[in-house]
């Protein structure tokens, strides 16, 4: 162990030591892999797991959504059900571009398309799973079991295909559109944002309103007032609008007339005259001058229609003067209302949210700067007001959108963008959402329900970089548009050379006859004969097949062996051209040496790929140059057939070159460790795709756009350069983790057949916070009704948010909250858990964490558990009996555990976590306050039965227990189940049955609230007449029909209360307080013994150990201790018991001074 390591293990509790030695018995006997392999008699659980993003370490919110992801399926699994646990990685997305551009220093689009697409893409490649490796870590270690080595990647290009086969499915149902709309535009990013991604940060903020005079063209001196909130779109103005149906009025103010709302009279400050009153129909049709005349004079189409006022029946009185002003562009309605009446829709605002050229007295600025959102609109009043247009400036208070990721104000802004027509199927949303058991149920009724209700048509498209390529090409010629599904739709509209190639080993080497590498060009390596037959033979199937080429790689043996195949067939020596990139493999310093040796350097074929020889080079670098060479010369030859003669792990990485296969699929192509035999010739398909630098299938810009793709009818395709909004793609997850509909339909089918149903969909189970209503839940219900007519999912858990201990957002500037692992190294990963799946962020409320709050969780239910088990140790011998016991004692723990497996099992079933996980503290206490504390006597005494039968119903108790415990508290209930397991039982708890429990008797659970009740009254009596609980009393008097009057109680209830008997009388309980001789003496010996328990415990005694106790007493302590010796020395399990003069540890009772000394 590294002084790192050590220093961190000296942090850590003994119970996070313990949870590790748990975790490594794990791993060791792989008992994850074993859970996912067992009998599941009842088929398959089927659970997705939502996304996380890996640009930052795990917090509380993924650590409470794990361990309820991580219950469940442990639950499901003990239950007899197969449960598929696989992990994802959400990898797009505003989010990490926003790091990105922090990281390299860049602030707008124009910054990354000048620093290039590709290196801004390929950096965000690169920081996508910078966390990784901790998340692989801490997961496992918080107690989640998920398979996160095979997990799937939203960047992945197999994720990606499905996803646009998702999209493309969605365009042939008629449920997917180009629509020119008024969105939400994050200027500072440039680009629209998603319903969901503005309801996330409104901001009350005070902001400038204006009233603004628009002089009418036919009425001399007259103008109409127009209120807004959002000045900047002042200078777009095309328009205005009144409700036809309401009152207007005409007045003179000062020198000049003025029309506005009747209603809204009230609001003027000045004195004035009303001259005339009207209907606003009386209005619609006039002509008025723009506040503004920046595109008066342009040729703007529609501009016939521009500056006259219209209907509109959304005007309302509760505000501004009952005339708006339209700035068609920025506004939702006045688009609407510009489509219906042909009034030009102009932008005069950038999508980067600056002015335009041609608004020439604010060109440059931003409509709504981040940090001063006020500055525009009031130099806009400014303008107004010196050409005596502004008729009054005031402030306002109202919510206004923010961006989420930049914190500056968003703008409505009219921009083209591909929509999902989720309106065309809300109602079936809606029905399905009904289906689906929500907890807490409130979030599915009422926050996510009326979501749905209110849902609007699903911009789907962002114009941003890093995400999946959306699949739409537009034909240059005609304008259509094309969308594509898949890959292989992608390679029939690809621009091909249609060129045939075959690619050919050399024959038998020298080399290879004595089983040495060979990778020096000077090294003379000749074909052995043997080659050169070989070389011959292979030329017969090449003499039908028109090469017209043959390429080749510069060693002697590749160079031969072409020379020879040119012979054969009768191909002249100009046709013959060697190329450097289809050399053989540089094995380095293994060059000439055996060939195991090479193989030896590595740990595995995929070592092979990232790991160099010694002055040699790697798989990868093969695979670089040799899909370098075959694109290179694709492009120079066109409807020919070419020869390609190379070496075994050259061809390999060529044909994973022309294929852009990743991983896996790469190693898929070798058989027996050689992917080509010696003097073998392959065909090889080549179709250009689109790559990265690895050679690997990308679908990313800029790679999705190198590609050239070509129309039916001869015209060139140009992609529409959006991305995928990453909720798309994460609400694709059903399907793309499994490259759905490309493979794995044996394990995942949403369709069902005639004699078949679905497979793998719905999920019965999903879980995350509250804030994914209007995220990755509503992606999933949209994509999932929309391709298939049903909800993807059955069951959802959502939980409230977790914040600091004051309530305020958890900050890491702040640093007002513990790091997670810290809270698990000193009170253990169960009690973490164990303290958020009990508490109420469970039924969507908000948690304020507080580490006191595990800190009791650790005490009050594991480490009194602890001492449960240590109690049970300290006298189990083997020798328990069956659970055949009459005790009430064993009776009622026997039902109480019944009880407790049925609440637990209950609330599992019914996804209500918190239910199950709650009465488990309230068990464990019972079990250690009531049962143990009154069953210790029987634990030491000598009936061999009545001590069998309670240390067997301890045992029985404690490992049913520990299966009830397993799925939120893994770790500690692994080590219970361990210390009690027999041979035959399974290896692990978690690869047991979950517990059936039995009959639960419930009059026996009354009888013993009743007796616990009565002897909680009973010491209250004590303490209020300060009389200890070691001073035993007479007479307990309980009322007549009080179960305390049976015998089995009384038993209890003496033993508890310390009275010599309990009597039934016709009053309230009552405690006989007089204090006999006899009682006196007996209390001392009970404060004696215990000096003699604290004794022995200071001297490490075991209760088998029978020590020597010495004792000096005087005056009556010495008589008490003389008479009552034998019940000493029984009482204390002493081997012998003197009284005699003694040094020793000095105590005092009732005045009388004691020395004890305890030899073992």
């Amino acid at each position: 162990m590294d002084k790192k390591a050590e220093k961190e293990d000296l942090t850590k509790s003994e119970t996070a030591k313990r949870e590790e030695e748990v975790l490594s018995f794990w791993d060791k006997n792989k008992i994850f892999e074993k859970s996912e392999e067992k009998d599941s008699p009842k088929g398959e659980f089927v659970f997705y797991d939502g996304p996380p993003f890996a640009t930052g370490l795990p917090h509380y919110g993924h650590i409470l959504a794990g361990t309820i992801k991580d219950a469940i399926p442990r639950y499901k699994t003990m239950r007899g059900y197969s449960v598929r646990r696989r992990w994802g990685w959400d990898c797009h997305g505003l989010p990490l571009e926003a790091i990105i551009e922090s990281e390299l220093g860049i602030k707008t689009k124009k910054d990354i398309e000048e620093l290039g697409v590709g290196k801004f893409n390929s950096a965000a490649r690169d920081a996508v799973l910078r966390y990784a490796d901790d998340w692989k870590k801490i997961v496992p270690r918080l107690g989640r079991w998920v398979d996160m080595e095979r997990d799937y990647k939203t960047m992945d290009a197999n994720y990606t295909e499905s996803v646009w086969w998702v999209f493309n499915e969605l365009h042939k149902k008629g449920l997917v559109y180009k629509g020119y709309k008024v969105l939400y535009l994050s200027p500072l990013l440039g680009t629209e944002l998603s319903n969901f991604e503005v309801s996330q940060n409104y901001q009350d903020i005070e902001d400038v309103a204006v009233t603004v005079k628009l002089p009418l063209t036919d009425k001399p001196n007259t103008s109409i007032l127009v209120w807004t909130t959002t000045a900047w779109t002042l200078p777009g103005n095309m328009a205005a609008a009144v409700n036809k149906d309401f009152d207007y009025v005409k007045i003179k103010m000062r020198d000049e007339f003025l029309v506005l709302a009747k209603e809204r009279l009230d609001t003027l400050d000045d004195e004035y005259e009303v001259v005339d009153e009207f209907k606003g129909s009386v209005l619609v049709g006039e002509s008025y001058e723009p506040p503004f005349a920046y595109f008066k004079d342009k040729e703007i189409e529609g501009k016939e229609n521009a500056w006259k006022i219209y209907h509109a029946p959304y005007v309302t009185l509760e505000e501004g003067t009952g005339i708006v002003h339209l700035a068609p562009a920025y506004g939702a309605e006045d688009m609407e209302l510009a489509e219906e009446s042909n009034v030009p829709v102009i932008h005069h605002v950038n999508k980067d949210g600056t002015f335009k050229e041609e608004v020439r007295d604010f060109r440059g600025m931003q409509a709504k700067p981040k940090g001063d959102h006020q500055r525009t609109d009031a130099l806009i009043a400014d303008n107004l007001k010196a050409r005596g247009l502004l008729f009054k400036k005031e402030t306002v208070m109202h919510s206004y959108p923010h961006c989420w990721r930049t914190d500056a104000p968003l703008l409505n802004y009219a921009m083209d963008s591909w929509f999902v027509r989720v309106i065309d199927f809300k109602d079936k949303l809606v029905s399905e959402n009904n289906k689906v058991k929500w907890v807490p149920k409130e979030v599915g009724s009422g926050r996510f329900g009326n979501w749905l209700e209110n849902a609007r048509d699903w911009s789907v498209s962002r114009s941003r970089y890093w995400g999946a390529p959306l699949p739409v090409w537009q034909n240059k010629k005609t304008g259509e548009y094309k969308v594509i599904g898949s890959v292989e739709e992608l390679k029939r509209y690809t621009k091909k050379k249609n060129n045939n190639y075959f690619v050919m080993r050399h024959g038998e080497a020298e080399s290879n006859a004595k089983n040495i590498l060979s990778s020096d060009p000077k090294d003379p390596v000749h074909l052995t004969e043997n080659g050169k037959e070989q070389v011959k033979k292979a030329a017969e199937s090449l003499k039908e097949k028109n090469i017209s080429v043959i390429y080749h790689s510069p060693l002697l043996r590749a160079k031969e062996t072409a020379e020879l195949i040119a012979k054969e067939i009768g191909i002249s020596k100009e046709k013959l051209v060697i190329d450097k990139r289809i050399a053989e493999m540089d094995f380095g310093e293994f060059s000439g040496g055996p060939i195991q040796k090479y193989y030896d350097f590595f740990a595995s074929v995929k070592d092979q790929f990232n790991k160099k020889v010694p002055g040699g080079e790697n798989l990868m670098e093969v695979k670089r140059r040799s899909g370098e060479f075959i694109y290179d010369i694709d492009s120079k030859h066109e409807n020919e057939t070419i020869l390609v003669v190379t070496h075994d792990d050259t061809a390999w990485m060529l044909a994973s070159a022309c294929g852009c296969l990743v991983g896996d699929r790469i190693r898929e192509l070798e058989t027996d460790g050689q992917f080509i035999k010696i003097g073998e010739i392959q065909e090889t398909h080549f179709e250009p795709l689109p790559h990265n630098e690895n050679y690997e299938l990308d679908l990313h810009r800029p790679y999705i756009d190198e590609i050239e793709l070509i129309d039916s009818d001869g015209s060139r395709l140009k992609r529409i350069p959006d991305v995928f909004d990453c909720w798309f793609e994460s609400g694709s997850m059903p399907y793309g983790q499994f490259h759905y509909p490309f493979e794995n339909t044996k394990t995942f089918e949403p369709k069902s057949g005639l004699f078949r149903g679905s497979r793998g969909f719905p999920a019965d189970f999903i879980a995350e916070s509250i804030d994914q209503t209007r995220g990755w839940f509503y992606s999933l219900i949209v994509l999932g009704v929309g391709l298939f007519g049903k909800s993807p999912y059955k069951n959802v858990i959502t939980n409230g948010l977790v914040l600091a201990e004051d309530g305020k957002k958890m900050s890491k500037r702040l640093q007002n909250y513990p790091d997670p692992l810290y809270v698990a190294n000193k009170y253990g990963a169960d009690s973490m858990r164990y303290y958020l799946l009990s508490s109420s962020i469970m039924r969507g409320e908000d948690l304020n964490f507080s580490e006191r709050g595990v800190d009791e969780i650790l005490k009050k239910v594991i480490l009194r558990l602890s001492n449960v088990h240590s109690f049970f140790a300290l006298y189990d011998k083997g020798n328990s009996s069956k659970l055949n016991t009459k005790d009430v004692l064993d009776r009622w723990i026997l039902t109480r555990l019944n009880q407790l497996i049925k609440i637990s099992t209950d609330g599992l079933e019914n996804y209500e976590i918190d239910k199950a996980t709650r009465p488990i503290a309230d068990f464990i206490e019972d079990l250690s306050v009531w049962y143990l504390r009154r069953s210790r006597d029987r634990f030491k005494g000598d009936d061999e039965e009545d001590k069998n039968a309670a240390l067997g119903m301890t045992k029985h108790v404690l490992f049913e227990l520990s299966k009830t415990m397993a799925p939120f508290m893994p770790f500690y209930s692994e080590h219970l189940y361990q210390k009690l397991r027999g041979k035959n039982d399974p290896e692990s708890v978690h690869l047991s049955s979950w517990p059936e429990g039995g009959n639960v008797e419930e009059q026996l659970l009354k009888d013993m609230k009743e007796v616990r009740s009565i002897v909680s009254s009973s010491l209250e009596l004590r303490s209020s007449a300060d009389i200890k609980v070691r001073q035993p009393l007479q007479t307990l008097f309980v009322p007549d029909d009080s179960v305390a009057t049976k015998k089995e109680y009384a038993s209890l209830i003496k033993d508890e209360v310390n009275v010599k008997e309990v009597k039934g009388h016709k009053g309230e309980i009552k405690l006989d307080t007089d204090i006999s001789k006899e009682l006196k003496e007996e209390g001392l010996v009970r404060e004696f013994l215990r000096h003699v328990q604290e004794l022995r415990k200071k001297e490490g005694l075991t209760p088998e150990d029978r020590p020597e106790l010495t004792v000096e007493a005087e005056g009556r302590m010495k008589e008490v201790l003389e008479e009552k010796s034998n019940d000493v020395k029984k009482m204390a399990n002493l081997g012998d018991f003197l009284l005699r003069e003694t040094s020793g540890e000095e105590i005092s009772l009732e005045g009388n001074k004691v020395i004890l000394s305890l030899k073992k």
